[in-house]
C-alpha cells in the first residue's frame, strides 16, 4: 500500500521534495520485478526524481549570478523560482487526467524527455524572458515526474515490499537537496550558471531510455476522460496574474501603476469564477468540495501557509549571505546543504510513528523547531560566523522530518480511496502555488524593510555622528575620494539595513509558525492504524 507518511518522508520545493500528488495507481498490473530489472527500474525512477528536485535546489544560490549576468535586480531573479513553481502548480492537477488518457509509463517517459529539452532551454537562455519562458515548460511538464515516478515504483515491488520502495524513493529526493546548493555553488563558481542546467541533459536521457526499455510492456491501462478546459483556463488566469502581481509589485510601485491594477483584477475575477465553476462543474479540474471537509480545510490550508513561510525563507538566507555576506555561491551552498542531515535520519522514524503518536502533536513540535530555527536567524549580524549560521540550518532538519508526514497525514485522513488522488492532487496545487507566492513576498518585503532600515540609518548618520565623520575622515587619509568614501561608507549602510531586513522577516516568520500550531489543533486525530493514509489508492 502506497503510505502518505513514506511518500511525503521530505520537504519539496527547491529545498526538498514534494509530498505524493494527483497519480492514480494502477490497480491490478503486470507482476513485480525482480532481479537486474528491478534495481534497473528503480534506479531510473530514483534519477528522474533526483534531477527534478535537484533542478529545484539547485538554481537557489545560483540566483545572484543570474541576476547579474542578465543584467536585473535580485528581486526580479527569483522569478526564476516562481515561475517553475507556479507553472508546476497548475499542471499537478491534470497528473490523473493525463495518467488516465496516455498511459503512466509513456507519460513518464515523455515528461522526462521534455523535461531534458527545457533543461536545455534554459541554459540556452540570454534574457530573462527567455529564462522564465524555458522555467514555466518546465515546471508545466514536470508536474507528472514525482507521482508517476511514486506510482511506477510501487508497481515494480510486491505489496509487502511497498515500504522498502518508498523509503528508497524518499531517501533518493532527500539527498537531492543536501546535494543541490553544493553542486549549484561549485558549477556557478567554478564553470558558468547555465551548466546547472545543462546537466539535466545526460542523466535525464538516460533516465528515460533506460525507463522505457525496462517498463515498456507495463503500461497502464488507457481512457478517454472529458477535460475542464473552462475551469483549467480559469486556473491559469487567476494563479498567473496573481503571481505576475507579486513578482512585478515592487518594479511597478504596486497600486499606483495600471498594469497591477489590471492583474489585481483579474486575479480576484478569475479566481471568483473559478470557484463557482469548479462547484458546479460535472468533472472539475480542482475537486473544491473537499474543502468541506474539516481535516482537509484545516490540514491543506496550514501544510499550504507554512511551506510559502518556508520555502520563502529558504530563497531569502542564500541571497543575503552572497549578497551582503560575501559569500561565494559555494560557501552559500555549503551553509544550507546540512538541512538534509536530520530529515534523512528522522523521516523513517517519524514514517513508522505517525500512525501511532498523535500527528497533531508531531505537526506542533515542526513548529515549534522551525520558530526556534527562525529565533535563531533573527539574531544574525554582518559578524555572524558560518558556524553559527549552520546551527539553525542542521536543527531544521528535524523540523522538515515532522512537517510534512504529519500534516498529510492528517490533510487526507478520513478521504474515500477514489477521492485520494484529487485530495493529494489538490493540497500539492495550493502548497506549490503558496511556495511560489511565499518567494515573491518575502523578497518583496526584505527590499521594503531594508529601504526602512537604510533611511533610518542615514538619518543617524546625516545629524553629525561622530563616528561617521571619523570614518570618511580615515577613509579619505587612506587614499579614497570623499566620493570614494561616501560610497563605501553607503554599502555598508545597505549591508546593516539588508541584514536587520533579513531578521526582521525571520523573526515575523517565527511568530507565525507559533500562530499556527492552534489551526493544527482544528483537524480531528486521525484513528491509530497499521500504517500512515494511503495518498496513491489501494495496490
Amino acid at each position: 500500500m502506497s503510505n502518505v507518511a513514506s511518500a511525503a518522508s521530505g520537504p519539496s520545493g527547491p529545498t526538498a521534495p514534494p509530498p505524493p500528488a494527483a497519480a492514480p495507481v494502477p490497480p491490478a498490473g503486470p507482476q513485480p520485478l525482480s532481479g537486474s530489472a528491478l534495481v534497473l527500474g528503480t534506479v531510473s525512477l530514483s534519477l528522474a526524481t533526483f534531477m527534478n528536485v535537484l533542478d529545484s535546489s539547485i538554481a537557489n544560490v545560483s540566483l545572484p549570478a543570474i541576476a547579474g549576468d542578465l543584467g536585473v535586480s535580485a528581486t526580479q531573479g527569483t522569478w526564476v523560482i516562481t515561475s517553475f513553481g507556479v507553472a508546476n502548480a497548475i499542471s499537478v492537477p491534470l497528473t490523473g487526467w493525463l495518467t488516465q488518457r496516455f498511459g503512466a509509463v509513456r507519460l513518464f517517459t515523455t515528461s522526462v524527455l521534455l523535461f531534458v529539452l527545457a533543461s536545455w532551454l534554459c541554459g540556452f537562455a540570454h534574457s530573462l524572458e527567455m529564462l522564465v519562458a524555458a522555467r514555466v515548460l518546465q515546471g508545466l511538464v514536470a508536474g507528472p515526474m514525482i507521482p508517476l515516478s511514486q506510482t511506477l515504483l510501487l508497481a515494480s515491488y510486491p505489496k509487502h515490499k511497498a515500504g522498502t520502495a518508498l523509503a528508497l524513493w524518499g531517501m533518493t529526493t532527500l539527498v537531492a537537496p543536501v546535494v543541490g546548493p553544493l553542486l549549484g555553488g561549485w558549477i556557478t563558481d567554478n564553470m558558468t550558471w547555465p551548466w546547472i542546467f545543462y546537466i539535466n541533459v545526460p542523466v535525464g536521457l538516460f533516465a528515460a531510455g533506460l525507463t522505457w526499455s525496462i517498463y515498456r510492456t507495463r503500461e497502464t491501462p488507457t481512457k478517454k476522460l472529458p477535460i475542464d478546459s473552462v475551469g483549467l483556463a480559469l486556473l491559469v488566469l487567476w494563479v498567473g496574474a496573481l503571481q505576475i502581481m507579486l513578482d512585478k509589485g515592487k518594479e511597478l510601485d504596486w497600486f499606483e501603476s495600471g498594469q497591477i491594477q489590471i492583474l489585481a483584477v483579474l486575479a480576484v475575477v478569475g479566481f471568483a469564477v473559478f470557484v463557482v465553476w469548479e462547484l458546479t462543474a460535472e468533472h472539475p479540474v480542482v475537486d473544491l468540495r473537499l474543502f468541506g471537509r474539516r481535516n482537509f480545510l484545516f490540514g491543506a490550508s496550514v501544510l499550504s501557509v507554512a511551506y510559502g513561510l518556508f520555502f520563502g525563507n529558504v530563497v531569502l538566507l542564500p541571497l543575503w549571505l552572497q549578497q551582503f555576506m560575501g559569500y561565494t555561491a559555494t560557501a552559500a551552498g555549503f551553509a544550507l546543504a546540512p538541512v538534509g542531515v536530520l530529515a534523512i535520519l528522522l523521516s523513517p522514524v517519524v514514517g513508522r510513528k505517525v500512525s501511532v503518536w498523535d500527528p497533531r502533536l508531531m505537526a506542533s513540535f515542526a513548529f515549534v523547531m522551525f520558530f526556534i530555527v527562525l529565533l535563531m536567524r533573527s539574531m544574525f549580524t554582518t559578524d555572524t560566523s558560518l558556524g553559527i549560521i549552520m546551527v539553525p540550518t542542521v536543527l531544521q532538519g528535524a523540523a522538515l522530518a515532522f512537517f510534512f508526514i504529519p500534516l498529510t497525514t492528517l490533510t487526507l485522513s478520513g478521504i474515500t480511496p477514489d477521492r485520494i488522488a484529487a485530495a493529494a492532487g489538490l493540497s500539492n496545487f495550493v502548497r506549490i502555488t503558496a511556495g511560489a507566492m511565499g518567494t515573491s513576498i518575502s523578497t518583496t518585503l526584505w527590499e521594503n524593510r531594508a529601504t526602512l532600515h537604510h533611511t533610518h540609518l542615514v538619518e543617524h548618520i546625516g545629524l553629525g555622528d561622530p563616528v561617521a565623520g571619523q570614518s570618511l575622515s580615515t577613509l579619505q587619509s587612506a587614499g579614497m575620494s570623499y566620493d570614494q568614501a561616501l560610497a563605501y561608507l553607503n554599502r555598508l549602510v545597505d549591508q546593516q539595513a539588508f541584514t536587520r531586513a533579513a531578521d526582521d522577516i525571520f523573526l515575523a516568520s517565527a511568530v507565525l509558525f507559533v500562530g499556527l500550531i492552534a489551526f493544527v489543533w482544528l483537524t480531528k486525530r486521525p484513528p491509530k492504524m497499521a500504517g500512515p493514509v494511503d495518498a496513491g489508492g489501494a495496490h
